[in-house]
């Protein structure tokens, strides 16, 4: 009893941190809404804090000050060409609100909880239709920079010729198991986002130029494959993925390299920070050129 009640408070302190929790966050910019991501757990009296970026992965905040209801983060450090980015943030009524600041330019915040997504496992699916049909981009739009798209379809392939535009289905989905064919060059860089917002890595850099939640066939920056399976770079590789909540699996080449693992929240990339909303399907088509896709295929849950 004198145990159990020593732990108690510590328990308490624990479950009513107003910034313990996940946060999703649109950003309004001069060059549109940027998604962000903030991961706050509460240990020993401290707060770990991780943060997604609109782009790049995911990282781990150190310099964190808290008082009271309100929370400062330094997002980045001033270096010699560019200044501090920080976070300034109070929390009230279930939500945070605050300001950015980057020298003199402050940008208005306000992150929501993130919505748990907790679903039971689909037993039964409709039977895979195509999203694309080998013919045209029907049902696919380019995003980002249009004018610089690439995209097009080659011998009945879905090809981006160079880095330019990414390509987003015009459908939206909510669980789904989604089925894709990739052939990556040497060096190539791309990704297929479930919903807009979670990113399934395609790759073939060197292996120094990337941890392994940051290689093929993980969830960027958030979670790894395993096994790694052994590098094909100009070959054709299949793709399954299952997604249901935030609950994930990858197969890749037929081997489960990501079994029914939580995604905790958005990857860089991401179109929004509306988690709980269904999203499109996107290709990255800004960072190399030469991929090739064929044979994709989406099934929903029966209803």
């Amino acid at each position: 009893m004198v145990a159990a009640a020593l732990l108690m408070p510590a328990l308490a302190q624990k479950s009513t941190n107003p910034f313990a929790g996940r946060w999703d966050f649109n950003i309004t910019t001069p060059g549109g809404t940027r998604a962000c991501w903030l991961g706050v757990t509460a240990k020993g009296g401290d707060l770990e804090v991780w943060y997604q970026p609109p782009g790049g992965n995911v990282y781990q905040v150190k310099d964190v000050h808290v008082d009271g209801s309100h929370l400062t983060l330094t997002l980045s450090a001033a270096t010699a060409n560019r200044p501090a980015m920080t976070w300034n943030l109070e929390a009230s009524g279930g939500k945070l609100t605050g300001v950015q600041k980057s020298g003199d330019i402050t940008t208005e915040l306000t992150g929501m909880r993130s919505p748990a997504m907790k679903r039971s496992a689909t037993t039964a699916w409709t039977d895979p239709e195509p999203l694309f049909n080998g013919k045209d981009l029907a049902g696919w739009e380019p995003i980002g920079n249009p004018a610089a798209s690439h995209w097009k379809v080659e011998d009945g392939l879905l090809l981006n010729t160079a880095h330019g535009a990414n390509l987003k289905s015009t459908r939206k989905f909510e669980d789904f198991k989604v089925h894709y064919e990739v052939n990556c060059p040497d060096d190539g860089n791309s990704g297929f986002y479930l919903r807009g917002r979670y990113e399934v890595q395609i790759e073939y850099e060197p292996l120094t130029s990337n941890p392994p939640e940051r290689r093929i066939g993980s969830i960027y920056g958030r979670i790894a494959p395993q096994p790694e399976l052994p590098r094909a770079p100009g070959q054709w590789e299949t793709f399954d993925v299952t997604l249901v909540g935030r609950m994930v699996t990858v197969v890749h080449n037929g081997d489960t390299v990501i079994d029914h693992k939580e995604i905790d929240g958005i990857t860089g990339g991401a179109l929004d920070a509306n988690e709980g909303e269904p999203g499109p399907f996107y290709i990255q088509g800004d960072h190399t050129g030469g991929l090739k896709f064929r044979n994709i295929t989406v099934s929903v849950p029966k209803r």
